[in-house]
């Protein structure tokens, strides 16, 4: 009896260090999140950590020393220069290859003329999104100068005044829709809806629940649809649907992170997520990757057809073996942005380049 006690004992011991552990790692997570990225697209409210002891650390990024390292800067070209390359967010651009997505798929990518309209569509897509980022930190700037990380942003701690934000602002979106214009009018179109959107988002429904998650999915979508429409090129709405439903698993998933840590950690939490519980956002996940896994095996069907391959079709263990994968994350409430997700899961990795290796067989060979 003793011996079975103990080994209870212990199991329960060794049971409450691991939620103990979980919630510490939890913790952790929002209070590193320095740039206020958990799950944010375009720099919204995201969660706000714990009160905790002021640290004098020059490291910590939610310190006096550190916030004073970066503000020393302010009213310098130097500090200008910086803050203007940190605002653009470039690492953001990753999410752009998007456009090259319909290209890809439509057997084009190889030819020069199409490929170069990709990638103006690229360039657009990166100048409209850095603008937003202007915008909205711009609009945001006396609340994130109250926040304890948020405040070391450019703009918030005075690298960038607000006249040259916006400045830069209209030179980036002016430019996009300029540069799209003169590409073709319907790319035009779509970085004009896309703008238009995100502007929306940043003054206001950014806090409204269901609508949030759909304006964060259309980016993606919209990225996708302006690598055709720069290049003219035609493609099977199965597509488009595949990437619309793929973006809102996405996206659902990164909300159900920040839920998650925020019932772990007690942190407090934006608005539009206040209206969601985790079993409604794995509602939304669970329908999202059931219609993308329908929509994609509709559209392997449709390769096998025009292509006359069979590789179309065998990509689908892939895709379906990826979504699921992906759904491990989400389901532990690791899935923030899709890039670094992506990025930090070999095993995703290693699927999608099974998955683009037996699509570019279908379409090329």
């Amino acid at each position: 009896k003793s011996d079975a006690d103990g080994s209870n004992n212990g199991a329960r011991v060794g049971a409450a260090l691991a939620e103990d552990g979980g919630k510490s790692e939890a913790k952790r997570l929002v209070e590193t999140d320095s740039e206020g990225s958990i799950g944010a697209e375009f720099g919204d409210e995201v969660l706000e950590p714990e009160p905790k002891q002021k640290s004098d650390d020059i490291k910590d990024k939610s310190s006096d020393a550190y916030h004073a390292k970066v503000t020393a800067k302010a009213g310098t070209t130097a500090g200008l220069v910086t803050g203007l390359i940190k605002e653009l967010r470039p690492k953001q651009w990753v999410k752009n290859v998007l456009v090259l997505a319909v290209p890809f798929a439509a057997g084009q990518i190889l030819d020069p003329s199409v490929l170069g309209h990709a990638v103006v569509a690229f360039i657009v897509f990166s100048m409209a999104a850095s603008g937003i980022y202007f915008v909205n930190d711009a609009i945001d700037v006396e609340a994130d100068r109250q926040h304890p990380t948020k405040r070391n942003r450019p703009i918030a701690a005075g690298l960038i005044p607000l006249p040259i934000a916006y400045a830069v602002c209209v030179l980036l979106l002016g430019g996009s829709l300029l540069i799209s214009g003169l590409t073709s009018m319907s790319l035009f179109m779509v970085m004009a809806v896309y703008i238009a959107v995100q502007l929306g988002y940043c003054f206001g429904l950014k806090h409204q629940p269901v609508i949030d998650l759909c304006i964060v999915a259309s980016g993606f979508l919209l990225r996708a649809i302006a690598g055709g429409a720069a290049a003219g090129l035609v493609i099977t709405q199965w597509f488009y649907l595949i990437v619309a439903f793929g973006s809102l698993f996405m996206v659902a998933g990164k909300r159900y992170a920040e839920v998650k840590l925020a019932m772990e950690t007690g942190a407090k939490i934006r608005k539009s997520l206040k209206a969601y519980s985790p079993s409604y956002l794995r509602f939304v996940w669970a329908i999202a990757a059931a219609i993308t896994i329908m929509s994609y095996a509709l559209w392997a069907y449709d390769i096998r057809e025009f292509e006359m391959s069979r590789w179309g079709l065998i990509s689908i263990v892939p895709m379906v073996v990826a979504i699921l994968r992906y759904a491990v994350d989400i389901d532990k409430g690791v899935a923030g942005e899709p890039e670094e997700v992506v990025l930090k899961d070999k095993v995703l990795m290693v699927l999608g380049l099974i998955l683009a290796g037996c699509l570019f067989l279908a379409f090329y060979l």
